[in-house]
């Protein structure tokens, strides 16, 4: 039989787990075989500079806070060695993150994550993660609708040179 010490330790993960996954814009999950502490601890420097936190949870825990959290059709992820890594402020940044190193790794993987309270497989995480990022999608914005602008003013003053010509 189980210590109710433990027992009741291994509940609190499970609450404070379920709540960081409640509050995250991100949540994924990667196999972290193959890669080693130097690796490790850059990426968690990385990540942390995007607001997220990277944590090696037992896979048992992780799919405790998940039905908490009533999100299902992860329990294939949850497999073999996983880490989970937290976005608490934006998705993209640490997606995109995750994404370059397993770039660098061949032996990290993403396995899957949630993005918004919405569940993903990995081929979507990656999808997403290859987007540029909001800031340059807002400039490509603004020089395509500069860029029209400009043509209608230069349009409008060829109209006046014509009319004063005309005139």
């Amino acid at each position: 039989m189980a210590n109710e010490k433990i027992i009741k330790q291994k509940d609190e993960e499970v609450k404070a787990l379920a709540a960081s996954i409640k509050d995250a814009k991100l949540v994924l999950l990667t196999d972290y075989r193959g890669i080693n502490v130097t690796d490790v601890t850059d990426l968690r420097k990385t990540l942390r500079g995007t607001n997220s936190e990277y944590k090696v949870i037992k896979n048992n825990i992780t799919r405790r806070a998940l039905k908490e959290c009533s999100l299902e059709g992860l329990d294939e992820a949850l497999v073999g060695p996983t880490a989970v890594i937290l976005g608490k402020v934006d998705y993209l940044e640490p997606a995109k993150a995750i994404y370059e190193f397993t770039k660098k790794n061949e032996f990290y993987k993403i396995k899957g994550g949630i993005v918004e309270g919405k569940v993903m497989s990995a081929e979507e995480i990656i999808t997403l993660a290859k987007l540029p990022s909001r800031e340059t999608l807002l400039s490509m914005l603004a020089g395509a609708l500069l860029g029209n602008i400009s043509k209608l003013a230069v349009a409008l003053d060829q109209v006046k040179v014509q009319k004063e010509a005309n005139a």
